[in-house]
């Protein structure tokens, strides 16, 4: 039995937050300069009370009607989210009901970040592959905004929140070949959130900067933007030969690379690195910024949208964790 991506469709909530619209927040800021070194223009932010659960919702929604498809045909739901509608139960239970998807199917929610697309790709192969399942709707969808202190300038000029839905199914367009992951949850701190659950429930208030001038609030999110860089410039490179080590390719016969789209200063150092055609090279975040889980299938989806039709991709994801994992996708 073969694992195949069917069908893809995302949702971005309504408003937009443009690099004009924080310059008036950060006067000191240049708008063109933080287009330049992000690679992104704007980036949608969920509303108030809209949630991650609502997201995904919508984004399977607009693939059913995009792609015709029956939820009586969906036999398990699988939810890539940090950002959850409840500490219990799973996000993907009330997803299913509210999609109105038979009671007999499976659902969960799985706690990844920036790399819990291509872990989703892989644990919906495994039910494929194991016959416990013909058709699994995989959604990502993240509010990391909701995270992100008001000053934390640098975050909020980063990340957009959103949501992707993907069917993968023993039929489709792509057919998903091997898996390469990687995990360093030593240095899990590196992005955190450290208040909100079990080990620190209660928040503090506490709002402060680290040694390089980020903000570091234990209620909001924290990255250390240059750990996780020199993260990304040690495991992806190594990611790309071991993929293609395991899928017995060479780099040459990739046709096109999509990579979380981080930001285009960290895409175009790895491209660099990883010695990667420029022109195979797919960036794609100028209207979305980092949507973390979502920002593969949404690349995936815009470039087959603009008429890719590349025979042979690589897809990987990095980050939160710290975490990275990747895959190999071939057309039919």
């Amino acid at each position: 039995m073969e694992a195949y991506i069917k069908a893809i469709s995302y949702y971005l909530p309504e408003k937009v937050v443009t690099n004009e619209d924080l310059v008036r927040d950060y006067p000191q800021w240049d708008a063109e300069k933080v287009a330049k070194k992000t690679g992104i223009y704007e980036r949608h932010v969920s509303a108030v009370g809209e949630t991650a659960g609502d997201m995904a919702v919508k984004a399977a929604q607009k693939l059913f009607a995009e792609y015709d498809i029956d939820t009586k045909d969906i036999d398990f739901v699988l939810l890539c989210t940090q950002s959850p509608d409840y500490h219990l139960p799973s996000t993907a239970c009330i997803i299913q009901n509210k999609l109105g998807i038979s009671q007999k199917a499976g659902a969960f929610d799985f706690d990844l970040g920036c790399s819990g697309y291509e872990y989703g790709l892989a644990i919906a192969k495994g039910f494929i592959v194991g016959g416990m399942a013909k058709n699994i709707l995989l959604l990502t969808a993240e509010t990391y905004n909701k995270y992100i202190h008001p000053s934390d300038y640098g975050n909020r000029s980063i990340f957009g929140d959103g949501a992707a839905a993907t069917i993968v199914s023993t039929e489709g367009e792509y057919k998903i070949e091997e898996f390469v992951f990687g995990t360093n949850g030593m240095d899990a701190g590196k992005l955190i959130v450290r208040t909100g659950c079990a080990r620190q429930p209660v928040k503090t208030g506490e709002v402060g900067k680290d040694e390089g001038g980020y903000i570091n609030a234990p209620d909001f999110l924290y990255m250390d933007g240059s750990g996780i860089f020199n993260f990304t410039l040690e495991a992806v490179p190594a990611m790309v030969k071991q993929l293609l080590e395991k899928n017995g390719m060479l780099q040459d016969q990739i046709d096109v690379f999509i990579f979380h789209q981080a930001n285009r200063f960290m895409l175009n150092t790895i491209q660099k690195i990883c010695h990667i055609d420029k022109n195979k090279f797919y960036v794609d975040l100028e209207h979305t910024g980092n949507t973390v889980s979502s920002t593969v299938p949404i690349a995936l989806k815009d470039y087959i949208t603009k008429g890719g039709n590349a025979k042979t991709i690589m897809l990987t994801g990095f980050g939160v964790g710290l975490s990275w994992a990747g895959c190999i996708i071939k057309q039919k």
